[in-house]
Parts: structure tokens; sequence; C-alpha cells
């Protein structure tokens, strides 16, 4: 008989993400499980190489050796089970290292790894049979320069290992939410058929999935928790059988858990939120409820789902040539004209060396001068600033184009225009760029299995049909009352806001503070408005959907960050400060809620 409500912890949202949150969560106590999320796209590429130069390598050791080693009696004590996808290219030997470390305990605890993620051994079939990356259509990269191929798995596997009597189940790529929904499958019993039910649960995976950003942090109202910041608690998301869940955080840590931390998590790095596909379920959040219940207690539900798509997103990673770059500070009089003309010097000369050793040109260079509003484009609101630091870097197809760029900028020390200082230790290097290739595959080309201990249970997941975001039906947007007295206030005045990436897109999600300000922040807010404001980054359209059950607006950005990740020269490669960019748009609304409100002018 399944339980009324199963407990999940959030320890951790990617890898490096900080090791208090294990002895947190356990000395709360009362969890059925914990989970861990420690992949990205980029973190791919960085275990493959790995991998490639030690066999055994290529996971997230953190996950042993800080989360596990120091906990692991306690966690054995509470019965506690643990669930991660911490086994990156290599989850066999991640669990290697795990039960190593159980019999070094003497405890008794079933390990299962799954495997079947990990597609790098087809690069050559997927380069012949011609899959074309599924956002921009390019041609499959060289196979030579294939770093990691990857699968995103879903939670039925994670379940299906569960049942099989583990205590820590350990996945290589699988969807970041996949960790809290097996737990959920397996407790309730959950079919591929209950796809509300699947919906909620993975909308709980993907409130836990990035740690305390549900509980605070990177929250638009910043200043009402960073007086804790240095406590603040890990979520906690209480699921009952209908998928609807609670999410909080432990009792006395830090940070906050209210309707804005948990709905600008909600928003965060999703697409259409009609068609949030994932390998269990597409995902409807746009009618999705979340009300606070409570003190650090709020309650979500209403999530809707779709059908389990045929296919599964393949991620590959592949070099693409180099980037590297550097940073250094100007102060006083004119300090930003004399880093921009600095800057402007050193590719002069760097490109001057190429052209005296027969190398081309770099393929991409980038100036950004922080301090001086460079982030805005046409909104800044300075000409010149007197203290800014300045990035300079470039992509080259090979390493020693970007050797030169990095020797010439430190070679002009002595020749530069007054006022350069920084702090530093050596010469950076170059670095090779790791550029994403998305595409799709058929389920049934994908070989799934359960290692418990040694016995391997072959796993098919939910074969799944097509799905087509045309055939949705769209919400209405609301319209907002006519009236001729209207003043203009800054969005953050009205509305939460979080920003993010995935690739080369990024979105910003607006949430309304209030019903209320929903029809204006509507009118005011297009995605006309929203491109005009990333102009100066923006080479694609701008979308943007209406969620009315969160008030919300979500607005994906094609073509936005410089190719994302490390393919990108971005000083902000991930789009996490968007956001902030969004915050300030001033919004039309009645000058008596102004007033009633004491809403500042914008």
């Amino acid at each position: 008989m399944s339980k009324k409500v199963i407990r999940i912890g959030g320890a951790s949202g990617f890898w490096g993400d900080a090791a208090m949150a294990t002895p947190q969560l356990l000395a709360a106590g009362g969890l059925d499980y914990i989970v861990y999320d420690y992949l990205a796209e980029i973190t791919m590429s960085i275990m493959a190489r790995a991998r490639a130069e030690k066999p055994d390598a290529g996971f997230a050791t953190d996950f042993v050796s800080l989360a596990l080693k120091p906990n692991l009696a306690e966690i054995a004590r509470q019965k506690v089970k643990i669930i991660s996808n911490a086994g990156g290219v290599n989850p066999e030997a991640c669990a290697a290292a795990v039960r190593a470390l159980i019999a070094d305990r003497g405890l008794d605890l079933k390990v299962a790894a799954i495997t079947g993620d990990d597609l790098i051994a087809s690069k050559d079939e997927f380069a012949a049979q011609g899959f074309a990356e599924m956002f921009s259509a390019d041609v499959f990269p060289d196979p030579k320069k294939i770093l990691s191929i990857n699968a995103y798995l879903g939670a039925f596997p994670i379940a299906k290992a569960l049942g099989e009597g583990a205590d820590i189940v350990i996945t290589g790529r699988s969807v970041d939410s996949a960790v809290t929904l097996g737990a959920c499958i397996h407790e309730f019993g959950w079919t591929p058929a209950d796809l509300d039910k699947l919906a909620g649960g993975s909308l709980a995976g993907h409130i836990l999935e990035c740690g305390p950003q549900a509980t605070g942090g990177n929250f638009t109202d910043w200043e009402i928790v960073i007086d804790r910041l240095e406590d603040i608690g890990y979520p906690i998301a209480e699921v009952s059988p209908d998928g609807t869940f609670v999410c909080t955080k432990p009792e006395g840590s830090g940070g906050v858990v209210n309707v804005g931390t948990v709905s600008e998590q909600m928003l965060y790095e999703i697409g259409d939120p009609q068609a949030y596909m994932l390998p269990d379920v597409v995902c409807d959040f746009s009618q999705v409820e979340v009300e606070q219940q409570g003190a650090d207690r709020v309650l979500v539900s209403n999530a809707k789902g779709h059908p389990a798509p045929d296919t599964y997103k393949v991620c590959a990673t592949y070099v693409d040539g180099f980037r590297g770059g550097l940073t250094m500070s100007f102060y006083g009089i004119d300090a930003s004209r004399k880093a921009e003309r600095f800057a402007e010097v050193v590719y002069k000369r760097a490109r001057r060396t190429l052209r005296n050793l027969n190398l081309p040109d770099y393929t991409e260079v980038s100036t950004e001068v922080i301090g001086a509003e460079s982030q805005y484009g046409s909104a800044r609101r300075i000409d010149v600033s007197r203290e800014v630091v300045v990035k300079i870097a470039a992509k080259h197809p090979e390493a020693a184009g970007i050797g030169i760029l990095l020797k010439e900028a430190t070679g002009l020390g002595l020749a530069t225009p007054p006022g350069l200082s920084g702090f530093a230790g050596g010469r950076p290097k170059p670095t090779p760029v790791a550029r994403l290739f998305s595409f799709a595959i058929p389920k049934s080309r994908v070989a799934i299995a359960v290692d418990t201990d040694g016995r391997k249970i072959a796993v098919a997941d939910e074969v799944g049909r097509p799905f087509d975001p045309a055939s949705l039906a769209r919400p209405e947007t609301p319209q907002a009352a006519e009236t001729t007295n209207l003043v203009r206030v800054p969005l953050v005045s009205l509305a939460w806001a979080r920003s993010g990436d995935k690739g080369d897109k990024a979105n910003v999600g607006v949430i309304a503070r209030r019903a209320e300000y929903f029809p204006y922040i509507c009118r005011s807010l297009t995605a006309e408005i929203v491109a005009e404001r990333f102009a100066h980054f923006l080479k694609g359209k701008v979308e943007r959907f209406v969620l009315p059950g969160p008030h919300a607006l979500n607005f994906l950005l094609h073509n936005v960050l410089g190719g994302g990740g490390v393919a990108s020269l971005r000083n902000d490669p991930q789009g996490k400060g968007y956001s902030q960019l969004l915050l300030e748009v001033p919004i039309e609304v009645p000058a008596e809620l102004a007033r009633r409100d004491g809403l500042p002018a914008a």
C-alpha cells in the first residue's frame, strides 16, 4: 500500500554545489528520499574528457566524497533512499566507488546503476545517417571531434531499480526531474497512463532540481533572504499520490519558500510551458496553481500531462576550435573609454601576429566593458564610467591563435592607457570550445539496463507517440481595463522574474505579484518590447507564452547567448542575469492602482 505523502529533499543543483545540503536535510529528518542533480550539457563534455584520460573517471566525484562519505552511516540509519545522476558518462564506475565506500563502512546498502544513455559508440552511424540538429538543422559533426553523446532518459528505469530493492540509484544522463519522478512512480505505482500525476511529479522534480533556487537563491526579492544566505535551506517536496505537492525547507534554515520563489523556479529554463517535453510525459504548466499554505509552505497543483513522446532527445558535444580571454580593470578619468580603446589595440596587435605567422583570423571576438552598462545595450544610462572591468576574448581554429591574443594582451601591460589594474595569477590558457548538438532518435534505439550489484535487468520505456505543439489550444491573453489615466511603473514593482538557458536559447519567466497586475503586464510587455531590450544580444526571434494559472508570461529568446555555455564568449553565457535587464522595463498601469499600492514611477 502506497504512502499518503512522500518527502523528497533536493540536495544538489549542479556539479560543485555546496556540501552543506546533505547533512542539513538529514538533520531535518523525516525524509524518504534525497535526490541530486549534477549534470548539464557542458558537464558531460568535461566528464567525457576525464574518462578518455582515465577509464574509471567521468562521474561526479563530489557525490562520493562529499555527499555520501561523511553522511553514509546516517543515511543508512534513517533508511533514506538516494537517487542521483552523478554517474555522468560512467555510472558503473560511480556505482563501484559507492559500493567500495559502503563495504569500507561495513553497511548493508544495495546500489543500482542505470545504463544505456551513453551512445558515443554510435557516433559514426549517426553521422552516416545524417541526423540534423533539431533547432538549427546543422549537419552532424565530424565524428572525430565528438566528445560525448547521451540520450536523456526518463524516470521509469529509476522506479524499476527501486523496485529491485536499491537503496542508492545512480544514473547517467537522465532529465533532471527524473530523479524525483522515479521515486514517485515507485511509491505510488503510477503508470504511463497517469499523465497528470506524472506531470505533477515532474514539476516537483523541476522545483527541486536546482536546490536553493526554490528557497530564495537567485530570487528577485533578494533582500529578504540575504541576511541568512549562508544558512539557506535546501528544498523539500512533500508529494501526494495525486501528483500535487507542497514545497518547503528544513525548519530554522535560511532563505524563504513563497509563491515568488517557487513560481520563479517553475519557469526556470523552460520553453513552451504547454509543451515541456520529457521522456515520460509532455507537461503543461500553463494552468498550475501556486498557493501559500503557511510559513515556508507552498502548495503546487494542477499540472497537466500529454502522452510521452516517441523519441529521446540526444545531446552530443564536440570540439569546435579554441577560445580564451582575460579580464583587466581600469579606474580613473574616462576609464570605460580607455578600456574600449585598449581592447581594440589588443586585437590589432594579435591580428598582425597572426598574419605574420600565416594563421587565419579569429572566428569571433568579444569585448564587454563591465561597469559601463555594456550588458544593457540601448537601455544603458551612462556614457563614461570611472571604474570598469574589460573582458577581451576570442575564438580561433587553433590553440596557438588564442595563445597569441593572451600574450599580446598581457604584453601591452606597460603600454596601456593609465589606470590599468587587477588581481590575477598567471596568464590564462586556451581551452577547447565544446559545442552542443541536439537531435532526436526513436526510443527503440536505446537499450536501457538496471545493474543492481552485478545483476542486470533490461528496461523498456513507454514508446509514446509523436507530439505536435501546433495541436495545442492556446490560452487567451487577459485584457486590461480601458482607462486614459495611466502611469508608468517598473516591472519589478509588479512582478518577479527568473531567466536561464537552453543551449543558445534563453528564457525569461515573468510572474505577476498579484493577479490584478497580470493584464497590465501582458499589455505592455510584448515580444517586440523584449526583442528591443535584448537587440544587442539577439540573433533570432522572441516567442511569448501565456500561463493564466500562475499569472505568468514566459519569453523564449532564440540564438541569444553567442552559442551558449563554453561555446560562448559572453560574460553571461547562460543568460542568468537577463531577468534583471527586463525588470526595469516600464509598464503602464492605472494611476489609481499605482497610488493605492504605492507603486514607484518608472
